[in-house]
């Protein structure tokens, strides 16, 4: 391996050569950002010699310091995920994302490295204050783009790590996950809301295995933790691409939607107007989407913020922050589940 993945191993000489710039770097310091738990983030702010025209900062990506997060990222190809967004599908998409001035990964899917653009002034969503479908409009139509760009190809089959099937060992993991997770919130959660997963292990196997009406890239962590806003709320960049697969676009929305409005009854009023604009925002970009079969697609995607969240909060570093993220992501998403009647569907 020939590259760094801690900001102690990277030194100005490195970094200078990779932006491109040789022999310009004199110092560099660096910050952590961010809430993700399955992996570091940093920003490096950079000292260059008089007249060099570069980016004064960056953000630098790299193995998370947690063990156990390490080693989920191992298992379910999320690493692979995220350096493959950026080295082969990024450029092409369109989608409003940071730009990546250099990526590594070794043969061990776990070390790696991306150096990506800084995006500052823009800020990151706040998972546990939660956003309401005004502002949630951006990311709608950025998912939109996201979900347009790979609609029913035959590509989606015929790339590697996007095809990746982690369906064996979630069947062979989920049901143990979920009884700790329930032991866990069993006082944060209401009754109905912890038997929302009792559902989802009873149905397992039909989840995973269920047919969306379509095919497309999918993002598979749309939460607004994991997008980046214009100070003023009009404009997103969709970061964190750990999660990316194949599936139905609109169970993507649905994830963003359950998860991101924080009042049920407010969210009850916008699940069907957020999913109608993103129906127009697809016909915009020139799909012609079946609206009833995504509607379905939509009604099961409610699940998938509840599944995340029993998911990762067993296999990350657990902090104080992030027992109170993965509870609103089980708990806002169940009511939306159970509004929208998502379990009879499977």
């Amino acid at each position: 391996m020939s590259f760094p993945t801690s900001p102690d191993a990277i030194n100005a000489d490195w970094l200078g050569d990779v932006l491109g710039q040789p022999g310009q770097l004199k110092d560099f310091t660096a910050a952590k950002v961010g809430t993700g738990q399955m992996c570091d983030s940093y920003r490096m702010t950079l000292d260059w010699h008089d007249g060099v025209d570069a980016p004064t900062t960056v953000i630098v990506k790299c193995p998370s310091h947690d063990e156990a997060s390490r080693n989920i990222a191992k298992l379910t190809g999320t690493y692979v995920k995220e350096v493959s967004w950026y080295r082969e599908l990024a450029a092409a998409s369109g989608v409003a994302a940071p730009q990546c001035h250099h990526y590594a990964i070794a043969d061990d899917e776990v070390d790696f490295i991306l150096i990506l653009s800084d995006l500052a002034p823009a800020r990151q969503g706040d998972q546990l204050a939660g956003i309401g479908l005004t502002g949630l409009v951006p990311c709608i139509e950025a998912a939109a783009k996201l979900h347009a760009h790979l609609w029913n190809d035959p590509q989606l089959a015929q790339i590697p790590w996007l095809a990746r099937d982690n369906g064996d060992l979630i069947r062979a993991v989920f049901p143990q996950l979920y009884l700790g997770f329930r032991e866990r919130y069993a006082t944060r959660l209401a009754p109905e809301l912890l038997e929302v997963g009792a559902g989802i292990v009873d149905r397992l196997d039909a989840y995973l295995a269920r047919e969306p009406s379509v095919r497309t890239i999918v993002h598979g962590d749309l939460r607004i933790d994991n997008i980046m806003f214009t100070p003023d709320g009009a404009a997103c960049w969709l970061v964190d691409w750990q999660t990316l697969g194949r599936g139905s676009g609109a169970a993507d929305l649905a994830y963003l939607v359950g998860t991101s409005i924080a009042d049920p009854f407010e969210r009850a009023a916008a699940d069907r107007p957020a999913f109608d604009h993103w129906i127009a925002a697809l016909k915009a970009g020139g799909i012609d989407p079946d609206p009833i079969a995504l509607w379905d697609d939509y009604r099961v995607g409610a699940l998938s913020g509840y599944f995340m969240a029993v998911f990762a909060s067993m296999n990350v570093e657990r902090t104080d922050r992030g027992d109170e993220m993965f509870a609103v992501m089980a708990e806002r998403p169940a009511r939306q589940a159970l509004a929208l009647r998502s379990l009879e569907l499977l």
